[in-house]
C-alpha cells in the first residue's frame, strides 16, 4: 500500500475506524473478520511511464512486478497470501501478444505462491497501460507485524541485497528515454519474502517491519515515524547488490536510496537471536533504533550525518 504523506493525517485518522485494526500507514490494512484470523488487504498501481516502460521492460517482467508489489506487502506484515485481483487499463493499439506475456509473468509468480487470480476488470485506457492489483492475505488474530512496534535499543536488519534495481534503472536513463535498449545485466526480478516474513512472525522475532519498495532511507523513515523513534544506520554494513555481469557491487547511494528491491526491513529486540540466513536468504544487521527522533548515517570513520529520506515518494510536492 502506498504510504506517502498523501492523504493528510486527519483523513488517515478518519478512515481508520470500526473493524479496521490498522489502515493507512502500514503495508496492508488489517481487518478483524473472525475469532482466529485477521484479514490483510493491499492494493498497488503499476503505471506505464512511472513504474515501467515498454521499451525497457519485458511484458513478463511487468506482470511479475505488478503482483510482486502486493505480495511483498503481505510478507511485510508476516502474512500468508490468499488471492489476488487484477484490473487492467489497456490502450487500443496494444498487441494481444504483449497482454499474453504480461499474464505469463503474473501467473508464474502467482503459481509459485499458490495465489489464485480471483477476479478483476479490464478497460480501454487512452494512451498507456495501467495495472491495479489487490492482494488479500491472512494472519493469526492480533499477530500482524506493524511498522509501529520498534523500540529504542532494537537492532535493525535487512534481507538480501539492496540497490540492484536502482542501478539498472539509472543505467537505462543514462541511455535516454524512448530507446529500446537492454542493459548488460539482467532485470533483478523481485522475490517477495513471504516465507521469511512468516518465520519472523511465527518465531516472534520482528518488532516492526516494512518492505523496501521506495528505498531504505524512505522506508526506514516510515518505521521511525510510526514508532516514534530514531535510528542509526552503519553504512559499511548495508548489503549492496552485485548485479550479474556487472562485476562489482553497486554504489552505496543505490543501496541507501534506491527502490524496487522488495526486501524486508525489520527491527528486533537486542536480546532476540536473529538467524544470519532465513529461507536461503542472508539477513544482515545494519543499525540500531534510538530514542532520539533523528535518523543518522554512521560512516566507516565513525562520522555521523543526517540520513535523509531520498528514496521514491509519490506526491512529494504536497510535503
Amino acid at each position: 500500500m502506498a504510504t506517502s504523506k498523501f492523504p493528510p493525517r486527519p483523513i488517515r485518522q478518519a478512515l481508520s475506524q470500526g473493524k479496521i485494526l490498522s489502515g493507512i500507514g502500514d503495508d496492508c490494512a488489517v481487518l478483524r473478520i473472525g475469532r482466529g484470523r485477521d484479514l490483510l488487504v493491499t492494493t498497488d498501481f503499476s503505471l506505464e511511464g512511472v513504474h515501467f516502460r515498454r521499451e525497457w521492460d519485458k511484458a513478463e517482467s511487468v506482470g511479475h512486478r505488478s503482483l510482486a508489489r502486493g505480495l511483498s506487502d503481505i510478507a511485510a506484515m508476516g502474512g500468508e497470501p490468499i488471492a489476488a485481483f487484477l484490473s487492467l487499463g489497456l490502450p487500443e493499439e496494444l498487441s494481444q501478444r504483449w497482454v499474453d506475456r504480461f499474464f505469463d509473468g503474473f501467473v508464474e509468480l502467482a503459481d509459485r505462491f499458490a495465489v489464485p487470480l480471483a477476479g478483476g476488470d479490464t478497460a480501454q485506457s487512452e494512451d498507456r497501460i495501467v495495472s491495479d492489483v489487490v492482494v488479500i492475505g491472512a494472519v493469526p488474530r492480533g499477530k500482524a507485524i506493524l511498522r509501529s512496534g520498534a523500540r529504542p535499543g532494537d537492532r535493525i536488519y535487512v534481507t538480501g541485497q539492496l540497490g540492484g534495481a536502482a542501478a539498472r534503472l539509472t543505467w537505462l536513463y543514462s541511455k535516454g528515454i524512448g530507446r529500446k535498449i537492454r542493459p548488460p545485466f539482467p532485470d533483478p526480478l523481485p522475490n517477495p519474502r513471504i516465507n521469511i516474513g512468516g518465520v519472523l512472525r511465527q518465531k516472534r522475532v520482528a518488532t516492526a517491519m516494512i518492505d523496501i519498495s521506495d528505498g531504505l532511507s524512505t522506508d526506514l523513515a516510515h518505521i521511525c515515524e510510526e514508532s516514534g523513534v530514531g535510528a542509526e544506520i552503519f553504512a559499511e554494513t548495508v548489503p549492496r547488490a552485485t548485479p550479474v555481469g556487472a562485476g562489482s557491487e553497486v554504489d552505496l547511494a543505490f543501496a541507501l536510496h534506491g527502490g524496487d528491491d522488495y526486501e524486508l526491513l525489520f527491527t528486533a529486540a537486542k536480546t532476540t537471536p536473529v538467524p544470519s540466513v532465513i529461507d536461503r536468504t542472508a539477513v544482515t544487521a545494519i543499525g540500531e533504533i534510538t530514542r532520539e527522533k533523528k535518523i543518522l548515517l554512521v560512516g566507516a570513520d565513525q562520522s555521523y550525518k543526517k540520513f535523509e529520506a531520498r528514496g521514491w515518494e509519490h506526491f512529494r510536492h504536497f510535503s
